[in-house]
């Protein structure tokens, strides 16, 4: 097995979840078998309890661990479910440890830092590599070179490499900054951050020089110097009008080929995967139609700032969708407590998506924004929670129920629409909120001519679509009328009042196979009006955009004059 690192330098947010995506995406074009693992320094166990604004958008694996973003970036980049061994954090490595010790795993040891939390880490790693049959392992180590509390990685990183000096490579994103007053490329904070890495017992093999702009070859020979790597090795990376263009940037440095002969790996050919990569980018520049869209949603201010990573995948689905239907999208972020004081109009939008959310804050808000898509025909996504909403939306202004609601939001409502799932309220009983909610891949049929049915037909193209293949039930018997799509909530559709939401016009355009679960609903005689209990952003990449957002992006060019 072979190993690549990727660090980061000087600050966060560099791309190393877009480099490490794309060095994966570079080898699997070589037919090399590769699985990228992204390691968070934190203590928490997972992500689900980290709050978007602080740590962006969880993402959901397949087999049901809500990660970091990233994983989404690796799954986008390489076209493949990965699963929860591709997701580390410290707390995951500190409790297998104390676990093991308390079980006398170490048979009186005392245990150590150095080498028993170490040897964790890189057996995970290595597990990850077996249990996805891949030759080569990619490690993001989250984080800035520097920080204390991943020191530990750092130094598997130096033990791995002392054992198999051949089969492991180091790589640094670093950032070389613009002073205005200056107008140059200024290196020192590159040169910094490798000596730092250097001081813990790792030389990098290839430096990654993000930049606003590719960097010259003064600044090039300079950081071969300083930072003792050859200057073939210094791999520029600037800022792109896409991040779908960067596996292409950094193939015209022939990155793939040396990193291949770095590794000494054989038995490599070219593939058709970025053939089909370059089809995909090429489609970004073509300019349709413009179409304005509204992601009403709670969790983007953080300071005197609005952050878009929390609803990541979101954003990337739409943007796939746009690209496949030849529009250009003009995207708001707008949050739910400016709809209810009248401080942003919603008439001047294509569409409306509700995304995800927990809790009572924003219901109202979020509320208004649904009535107003219903009323005057314009195209409404709501996910997870967006369903919710739009449920308690039908509920209050058609079925007349006035104090219709969620139970999470209100407990005391006479009509708890939404209510919690009956497995779900021991839990919280017990304030068991880390990984206890419905997770994963799970099968939804769809209700025959509904327009949720028409959709995954018109947009689906194979058996091996994630929708249809990515789930836990391997063996189980594909269907047109079956889909898996993943899920991460607590609440529900409450089925008490299934029967009148129907006689009133609501379509149940998909379900769990045995009925007991509303996972989507749709409006008819509207120009599209769906919700969907699952996260179908989770699974839409470049090369397979979701039918879903497919569908809504059309809808929404469609009503534009």
């Amino acid at each position: 097995m072979k190993y690549i690192f990727v660090s980061g330098g000087v600050v966060s947010g560099l791309g190393k979840g877009i480099t490490a995506a794309s060095i994966g995406l570079l080898l699997k074009a070589k037919d090399i078998a590769v699985t990228n693992i992204k390691i968070d320094m934190y203590l928490n166990v997972d992500a689900g309890t980290i709050r978007p604004q602080e740590h962006g958008e969880v993402f959901v694996t397949a087999d049901g661990l809500e990660t970091d973003q990233d994983l989404g970036n690796y799954e986008r980049f390489l076209g493949i479910s990965l699963k929860r061994v591709n997701y580390m954090t410290t707390g995951q490595v500190y409790k297998a440890v104390i676990d093991r010790e308390r079980a006398f795993g170490y048979e009186g040891e005392d245990v150590e830092a150095i080498p028993h939390v170490t040897d964790e880490i890189i057996e995970r790693i290595n597990k990850a590599g077996q249990e996805n049959d891949s030759q080569v392992v990619i490690i993001e180590l989250g984080g800035t070179v520097g920080e204390y509390q991943n020191i530990l990685f750092f130094e598997a990183n130096r033990i791995l490499k002392l054992r198999f000096p051949k089969d492991v490579i180091h790589v640094h994103v670093t950032y070389l900054p613009v002073i205005k007053s200056i107008g140059e490329l200024k290196s020192k904070p590159a040169q910094q951050s490798t000596h730092m890495l250097n001081g813990l017992g790792i030389s990098p093999d290839f430096i990654i020089a993000r930049a606003e702009k590719e960097i010259d070859e003064k600044r090039r020979e300079k950081l071969a110097l300083f930072c003792n790597v050859q200057r073939e090795a210094i791999i520029s990376n600037p800022d792109l009008s896409s991040i779908y263009d960067v596996p292409l940037f950094l193939e015209k440095q022939k990155f793939a080929k040396l990193i291949i002969n770095k590794l000494n790996i054989k038995n490599h050919q070219k593939t058709k995967i970025l053939i089909n990569w370059k089809k995909f980018t090429n489609l970004q520049k073509k300019s349709g139609k413009e179409i304005k869209i509204a992601l009403v949603g709670k969790y983007f201010n953080t300071g005197d700032y609005k952050l878009a990573d929390s609803y990541i995948s979101v954003i990337e689905a739409l943007k796939q969708s746009a690209i496949y239907e030849n529009c250009r999208l003009c995207l708001s972020w707008i949050d739910s407590q400016d709809v209810l004081e009248n401080k942003i109009g919603l008439s001047t939008y294509s569409g409306i998506i509700v995304p995800q959310g927990w809790g009572k804050r924003g219901v109202e808000e979020k509320l208004k924004a649904v009535k107003f898509a219903r009323e005057n025909n314009i195209p409404y996504l709501g996910l997870c929670f967006g369903m919710q909403m739009a449920v308690i939306e039908f509920a209050r202004n058609v079925l007349k129920m006035k104090d219709a609601n969620t139970a999470e939001a209100d407990p005391k409502s006479k009509h708890q629409v939404i209510h919690i799932m009956p497995d779900q309220e021991k839990f919280l009983a017990k304030h068991q909120y880390g990984g206890t909610i419905r997770l994963g891949s799970y099968p939804c049929c769809l209700t025959p001519n509904s327009l949720l049915a028409q959709l995954y037909k018109k947009y689906s193209s194979d058996k091996n679509d994630p929708w249809f293949s990515d789930s836990r039930l391997i063996n189980q018997k594909i269907s047109p009328r079956l889909v898996f799509e993943r899920h991460r909530h607590r609440y529900e559709f409450n089925n008490k009042y299934k029967e009148k939401f129907i006689n009133a016009g609501l379509v149940i355009s998909g379900t769990s196979p045995d009925g007991s679960l509303v996972e989507a609903i749709e409006i008819p005689n509207h120009p599209f009006f769906i919700g969907t209990q699952f996260h179908p952003e989770y699974i839409s990449r470049p090369l397979t955009p979701h039918p879903i957002f497919r569908g809504f992006v059309k809808a929404c060019k469609e009503i534009v004059k």
